[in-house]
């Protein structure tokens, strides 16, 4: 079972962004779209033609397939309802990282490969956001890492405890930030609009259409599920040793509780302009070097 447990992610990442949106609607007032809408998208856009930009190069064709490619060999590494990753041999937070910023890279050349203002803005603007949000991340993990004694994940989820210490929970608050900017959420990103000024993610694909766009957007669901799932088993790993349905039973409520507290946040907080963004996430990187230096200090 848990050679297959990457299904999870892969097949039910866009229903948690569906849940998101529905949550998120529901926050602001309105009926929003329906929990499969995002299932729906993906199958129109894979049956839709694809216009290509004629200074297009290899690079272009090739980041759509690397994306997406690249985000389910990092599902094999990660633990969902079970301890033990599909992959244990390479199931390593280092190894999961690197391989996300592989599909990352190619993306911020596909976006100044077509040619584009809007492209090479988003561009620029995903690589300052990647270059504060990825040490942040790190340094959050890698004190999880060292509470547990290892850097794999099915082994820190079996040694971690439900917020036993200060180094912990500033851990997750300093992780919880990553997420929400790794992910393209509000305050960092908007994901539901297209105006220039505001778009990180939206401006790199602004060029892709039909099937390259959809596995561009799948690939970010799952991406987005990846990292609640990271979140959950290194914070909140109460579950995941027990029985099948036990573990499915309290990762599906751990995940909802986490996409809750995600539309919540994008609800009540306002798109903050980019010249912000570093002292969000300067702070957040403060709250993950405390958390190493907590840990060391206080040895939990």
């Amino acid at each position: 079972m848990s050679n297959l447990q990457f299904l999870i992610i892969l097949l039910l990442s866009p229903l948690l962004q569906g849940i998101i949106r529905k949550m998120k609607a529901y926050a602001q007032g309105r009926v929003g779209p329906g929990v499969l809408q995002p299932y729906q998208d993906l199958a129109r856009l894979f049956r839709k033609d694809m216009v290509i930009s004629e200074t297009a190069s290899w690079v272009f064709h090739a980041t759509p397939f690397i994306v997406f490619l690249s985000a389910l060999a990092a599902t094999l590494m990660v633990p969902v309802i079970t301890a033990n990753a599909p992959v244990l041999a390479i199931g390593d937070i280092i190894a999961l990282l690197y391989t996300l910023a592989l599909g990352r890279f190619f993306l911020v050349l596909a976006g100044l490969d077509a040619g584009t203002a809007f492209g090479g803005e988003g561009s620029s603007r995903e690589a300052t956001v990647a270059i504060l949000v990825e040490p942040m991340m790190m340094l959050a993990i890698f004190t999880a890492a060292v509470a547990g004694g290892s850097t794999k994940l099915s082994v820190i989820s079996r040694s971690m405890h439900f917020f036993d210490s200060p180094a912990h929970v500033l851990a997750f608050a300093a992780f919880f930030v990553a997420l929400v900017a790794d992910t393209g959420r509000i305050p960092v990103d908007n994901p539901d609009t297209h105006l220039e000024l505001t778009m990180i993610h939206e401006g790199m694909v602004l060029e892709y259409s039909g099937r390259y766009l959809a596995l561009l957007e799948w690939a970010h669901y799952m991406k987005q599920m990846l990292l609640f799932t990271i979140a959950v088993d290194l914070f909140f790993p109460f579950g995941i040793a027990g029985g099948a349905a036990q573990s499915v039973i309290f990762y599906a409520v751990k995940m909802l509780v986490l996409a809750a507290a995600m539309a919540w946040v994008e609800s009540s907080r306002a798109k903050l302009r980019f010249f912000q963004l570093p002292s969000l996430l300067g702070g957040a990187f403060v709250l993950s070097l405390l958390s190493l230096i907590t840990f060391v200090m206080l040895g939990r």
